[in-house]
């Protein structure tokens, strides 16, 4: 097949699947036309570095429907290429393919910001620390910063060396109920699932963190008849996790216990060599936070007699003793990275993506009087698209 049919194949196909998510995404819809009206971002290029998919490439078009001019790229391992080739025929600069190494992936982040935009929508961090290390953040007048690591490294990585104000949109009580709890919840939930094959029901679970995405995924594994403990080192999180009714222990005791672990920390190395050493035979590995490092992954195969690959989403890791433990899509973003990722729900992604055009309106019209740096949703804009959602829900019964 030649290259040029290979990508109308793909553009066909990204369409297709665009054209369906497109129609249920009612509350970027509104603010498409609101956009094209008023045309908030004329002026300015919006540097973009997000999971590409079907959901995240209706936020870019309400975006370039304000005026905006966007240049792009995915999130490691999660880029979805027939997607990318829809936007770049839309006229986005969009760089980045999923098959990238993490060296290619770095490639593209500077290309973004070769493009010097005056905006950043981030997902992760990745772009605001790139202009800060290059000394160029001075041409960005603000941006929006989308999860959990990301608005830790803000506040503790990149704290008083951000210039510009950054609306955090993981800070949204919004994102964190609809977005973190159930979408979260429900897609690691039904990645697993779908991914291993194996039974909920009677299993046993480790869920390592109890933040929003935590509770979530507890939530509807135990909904399912999953038997689920909690690894939390907050004091708070975890009183509220043994008020919920969970098992409450420390991950080292829980290491051998647990048949699958799910990491929703936000935090390196939250699983290492000493919880690897004593769990059994056949334990699965899986990550559901933003970065590839909360399972220490080079230790482990570092430790492993031999790896095989049993398919694209799924590593048996096995040791010189004998046991094996099961790794899923190499510890990256589970329901992002696995095989035929899906994400989060359309509606709550609908949510999610008006916090985030909102927020990047407000910052275009405002930006001189946001305090530099890390910063919560106003709360003016929480409750419109509290309303707002409310609405729409009650419109569809």
């Amino acid at each position: 097949m030649s290259t040029a049919t290979s990508d109308i194949d793909l553009i066909a196909r990204g369409e297709q699947r665009l054209e369906w998510i497109r129609s249920r995404m009612r509350l970027l819809a509104v603010a498409r036309k609101a956009f094209s009206e008023s045309s908030p971002f004329t002026g300015h290029r919006i540097g973009v570095s997000i999971h590409l998919d079907p959901k995240t490439a209706v936020l870019l078009e309400v975006l370039a429907a304000g005026g905006a001019e966007i240049v792009a790229t995915g999130n490691h391992g999660s880029t979805q290429d027939d997607i990318v080739a829809v936007l770049r025929k839309q006229g986005m600069r969009v760089f980045g393919a999923r098959a990238d190494s993490i060296e290619q992936h770095h490639e593209n982040l500077a290309s973004v910001l070769d493009a010097r935009p005056d905006m950043i929508l981030d997902n992760g961090a990745d772009l605001i620390a790139g202009v800060v290390g290059r000394g160029t953040a001075d041409t960005v007048i603000g941006g929006t910063e989308e999860t959990t690591s990301g608005g830790d490294r803000l506040r503790r990585e990149l704290l008083g060396r951000v210039p510009f104000p950054v609306i955090v949109i993981n800070d949204s009580p919004l994102k964190a109920i609809g977005e973190n709890r159930h979408a979260v919840g429900q897609s690691v939930v039904e990645s697993l699932m779908r991914i291993t094959g194996l039974m909920i029901p009677g299993r046993r679970f480790v869920v390592v963190g109890y933040g929003w995405c935590g509770r979530g995924i507890a939530q509807y594994l135990r909904s399912l008849g999953g038997r689920v403990a909690i690894a939390e080192i907050d004091e708070l999180k975890a009183f509220e996790a043994a008020f919920d009714g969970y098992r409450v222990a420390p991950i080292a005791d829980l290491a051998g216990w647990g048949e699958t672990f799910v990491t929703a920390t936000g935090r390196p190395g939250v699983l290492g060599a000493a919880e690897f050493a004593a769990m059994e035979s056949g334990t699965v590995l899986a990550n559901s936070g933003h970065f590839a490092w909360e399972i220490d992954v080079p230790g482990l195969t570092a430790a492993a007699s031999r790896v095989v690959a049993v398919d694209d989403a799924i590593d048996r890791i096995e040791f010189a003793d004998g046991r094996h433990v099961i790794l899923l899509a190499d510890g990256r973003m589970v329901n992002l990275a696995g095989r035929d990722p899906r994400g989060n729900s359309l509606e709550s992604m609908d949510l999610g993506f008006l916090l985030q055009a909102l927020s990047l309106e407000r910052v275009a019209s405002s930006a001189a009087s946001l305090a530099a740096g890390a910063q919560p949703v106003p709360d003016d804009l929480n409750r419109e698209i509290a309303r707002r959602m409310v609405t729409a829900m009650a419109a569809s019964r």
